[in-house]
This record gives C-alpha cells, structure tokens and sequence, in this order.
C-alpha cells in the first residue's frame, strides 16, 4: 500500500482565492466544490464557499482547502503550520518563491542554509507560512 500526505488548508471565505492563487504559482488542475454543491448548506450566506478543494499538478505538488463555516471555531495563526516544498530543481522552487511572495511577507529570503543549498521561507497573502527548499542528502542518525 501507498500513502500521500497532502497539507489541507483552512479559510474563512476565501479558500476560493487562495486556491487560484496556488494554482497560478504550482500550476496543474485545481478542483472546488460548493457548500451549495455538497447540500451542506448550514448559512445560506456560505452556499457558495469551498468545502472541498484541491490543486493537483503533474510534478507532484497538491494542496487541499476549505472554508470553515462561521459556526465552527477559528483562529488562524494560534497553532501555526509550514506547508514544506522540496524539490531537487533550484530554478522552480525559486519559480514557486516569487509567486507566493506576491502580496506577501518574506520570512527568510532564498540562500544557503546548514541544510539545504536553497531554503526561504515566506507567508503569503492568505497567512499561510510556506518553507521552499533544494532537497538535500541527510546523513541517517
């Protein structure tokens, strides 16, 4: 059996954006379903926010989202999250780097690190900490 790990982002109303926004960086096919659409509607105001979505591209980058209801708890920023991108081809992660940076807040700029030969940090427009780096070889402990 295989398994995929995939980050699954939370919103308040604006999981639509955030997923075209990763769309335009990550590129591939992104997928939205409707409160309306899953008739799960609990606030008529919400029908037409996401309750399921998802970017997929063909290099293997997916992120999931939703809007959380207005009746569900939620406070951004009080347990964080890093959605990690490693790859091994600098030139597209510094492609991914200037997209989300965007409307965004760099974190730590792109350079070398202890452990990576490329390795940034950056919060975009949406809150979301994203840390971008070239996959490097670890020693096993």
């Amino acid at each position: 059996m295989t398994i995929q790990t995939t980050a699954h982002l939370n919103f308040r109303g604006n999981a639509r954006d955030a997923l075209a926004f990763y769309q335009s960086v990550f590129t591939g096919d992104l997928t939205a379903f409707t409160y309306r659409e899953a008739q799960a509607v609990t606030d008529p105001a919400e029908a037409d926010q996401i309750i399921w979505g998802q970017v997929l591209a063909e290099d293997g980058f997916h992120i999931m989202a939703c809007d959380i209801p207005s009746a569900t708890l939620w406070e951004p920023g009080t347990i964080p999250v890093f959605v990690s991108v490693r790859g091994e081809d600098a030139e597209k992660i510094n492609r991914y780097w200037k997209g989300l940076v965007e409307g965004g807040t760099i974190v730590r700029s792109p350079a070398e690190a202890s452990l990576s030969p490329l390795y940034g940090m950056v919060r975009d427009r949406f809150g979301i900490t994203w840390v971008l780096d070239v996959q490097a070889a670890y020693p096993a402990s």
